[in-house]
């Protein structure tokens, strides 16, 4: 967003360099307007055979397979934002780990620039069902994942990593689990 007038106090806003860079600023009362990236979180939730995705109802890529994803609001933190953003669109409740990529800038649209925080995340309640910005929600198992119609190339990263995972551990033996870690 570009502000022509100051949201402090109203007054036009000019252009003047502060901090090393052109921005604009209030010449009454101070303030600088600095242009943020957006922040948005993703998860790739598991129940240890399957991986969960939502089919998208939203620009880019609507019609096409991603991670539950959403951005986050400035009053959140990266973890609370993935849970909202999970049970808005998916009506699960999760437990989230710790986040595992950071990507930068945001994939899909050229004009947005900001940073991806990838997460894992396991669902411990809620009703699935397809909500905000999206069609569907599906599980897919390592054999089922719709490979050409994943929405985003860091969607097909996240969830080749999930089957490369899910394949080196699904063998039980000594100090294996046939449980797929999230």
């Amino acid at each position: 967003m570009i502000y022509t007038f100051c949201p402090r106090c109203g007054a036009p806003l000019a252009a003047g360099v502060r901090f090393g860079r052109v921005r604009r600023l209030c010449l009454y009362c101070g303030f600088i307007h600095f242009t943020d990236p957006k922040v948005a979180v993703a998860a790739l939730i598991s129940d240890g055979a399957r991986v969960l995705l939502v089919r998208r109802a939203a620009i880019p890529q609507i019609g096409f397979w991603a991670l539950p994803a959403g951005y986050m609001d400035a009053d959140e933190l990266p973890e609370e934002a993935l849970v909202r953003e999970i049970a808005e669109e998916t009506g699960l409740l999760v437990r989230v780990a710790p986040p595992v990529h950071a990507i930068a800038p945001l994939a899909g649209w050229a004009e947005r620039r900001g940073i991806l925080l990838l997460y894992r995340a396991e669902p411990v309640g809620g009703t699935m069902a397809a909500g905000d910005d999206v069609s569907e929600v599906r599980w897919f198992s390592r054999e089922e994942i719709p490979w050409a119609e994943l929405a985003f190339e860091s969607t097909a990263e996240f969830v080749r990593e999930w089957v490369a995972l899910a394949a080196s551990t699904s063998v039980t033996g000594p100090g294996r689990s046939s449980r797929i870690p999230v």
